[in-house]
């Protein structure tokens, strides 16, 4: 699955998580992390990077959502 910016924003926001919160939590830096939120699609950086931040928000408890599923991509909480 191809993530957004504009999911990685999303999950970020779901949780309560600043962009500082989420740059802590991957290893990031703040400034990798705004740029991949303005992004409109896939954002263009280190895939190392990308990852790092999906992983941090998924042990979280985020779940992405494929656009394939209906409705266009998104992000929602997994149930515990």
């Amino acid at each position: 699955m191809a993530t957004t910016g504009r999911q990685i924003a999303a999950a970020r926001t779901l949780l309560g998580w600043s962009q500082a919160r989420l740059a802590q939590e991957s290893g990031v830096s703040p400034a990798s992390v705004q740029r991949a939120e303005r992004a409109p699609g896939i954002p263009q950086m280190q895939t190392g990077s990308l990852f790092a931040m999906v992983r941090a928000l998924e042990s979280a408890g985020i779940q992405f959502i494929d656009e394939d599923e209906g409705g266009g991509p998104g992000v929602r909480l997994r149930r515990r």
